[in-house]
């Protein structure tokens, strides 16, 4: 039985990818930043996921002993990173922990984790698309591209200092392992923002996850408001944590940067989707222009993520139902 080592286990993503882990017949070890989150997620789990207690991700050596008690792991799936942006030290809070608790995890799994021959990494489509690139139609990213911004470029405010973070991370791994030459593969997961439920309804809180967020927003808005200006690219979290396991289950997704998305959005799309829904509960959602959701979006890039979806081999969850399959939870608490 394959034994996965998850790290980050308490993330919106990550809890999915567990999940999905176990009901696979993967055993799990997570790292979580303290035994109180560790007893939480065994609660939600059951027994064949066990935890480890790494305080600090970005502190040098965090990882060491954590994988040398456990010596059956043979994939590592480093999802740990931060992501919100109410950072007060961009550098502090978001580039050197995404940074160095990457390069953390790569040294702990050359240096005592030689058994471990699949790493997939948690990225993002931040990594791939530039800033500059984004509202040109004319511009077409691929799994080649990249965001080009610079260490300085990412200090300027906090949601450049995601997109820095997310790439300073990402390259710092391809570098490790050209320059490492370690015995294991490495792959890496980039999604556009995540939609979907919490994996468990319990971890539904008043304020979501910063792309949940994005939804749950939706029902703390009056009528008379105008609805929120959101657009870009969306894919389900539930797809994300299932490409995580292609990415070391396939050979073809060896050496892969995974780059997901299932198309456009914009804040009116969501909320023709919420009315249509949920009567009851929409009353105090702005209604905006019903309709007039895709004119909202036309400025923006275009990708083609074909090799991506050709190594996954599955179909994405649309828009309407991770909007409805997010709110029917957020309801439900509410009621």
């Amino acid at each position: 039985m394959t034994t996965v080592y998850v790290s980050g286990a308490t993330g919106f993503i990550a809890q999915h990818v567990v999940k999905q882990l176990l009901s696979k017949g993967y055993k799990v070890i997570g790292s979580v930043r303290s035994t109180e989150k560790g007893d939480d997620l065994v609660k939600n789990f059951g027994s064949d996921f066990k935890y480890e207690v790494v305080a600090d991700v970005g502190v040098p050596g965090a990882f060491d002993e954590s994988l040398k008690k456990h010596p059956e792991v043979s994939v590592f799936l480093h999802t740990a990173s931060p992501f919100h942006f109410n950072a007060k030290d961009v550098e502090k809070d978001l580039l050197l922990p995404a940074t160095e608790g990457t390069k953390n995890a790569l040294k702990a799994i050359k240096n005592h984790g030689p058994q471990i021959k699949r790493v997939v990494v948690t990225s993002s489509y931040a990594a791939v698309g530039d800033a500059s690139h984004e509202e040109d139609p004319n511009h077409v990213n691929t799994e080649e591209s990249w965001n080009e911004i610079s260490w300085e470029g990412a200090l300027k405010d906090v949601r450049q200092g995601y997109r820095g973070s997310k790439t300073f991370a990402e390259r710092a791994a391809w570098q490790f392992v050209k320059d490492e030459k370690p015995t294991f593969v490495l792959s890496t997961v980039n999604p556009v923002l995540v939609f979907g439920p919490q994996a468990f309804d319990s971890a539904v809180k008043d304020t979501l996850n910063t792309s949940s967020e994005v939804i749950n927003n939706f029902f703390k808005l009056k009528s008379s408001d105008p609805v929120p200006s959101a657009n870009g690219r969306f894919i389900d979290v539930r797809d994300v944590a299932r490409a995580h396991l292609v990415a070391f289950e396939k050979d073809s997704a060896k050496n892969q940067r995974l780059v997901m998305t299932a198309g456009d959005f914009s804040g009116q799309e969501i909320a023709d989707i919420i009315h249509k829904n949920f009567a009851e509960a929409s009353k105090d959602v702005p209604v905006g222009k019903p309709g007039t959701g895709p004119q909202l979006r036309t400025n923006m890039s275009k990708s083609n993520f074909s090799k991506t979806e050709n190594i996954l081999g599955f179909k994405y969850i649309d828009l309407e139902k991770s909007v409805i399959d997010s709110v029917q939870q957020v309801i439900k608490k509410k009621a």
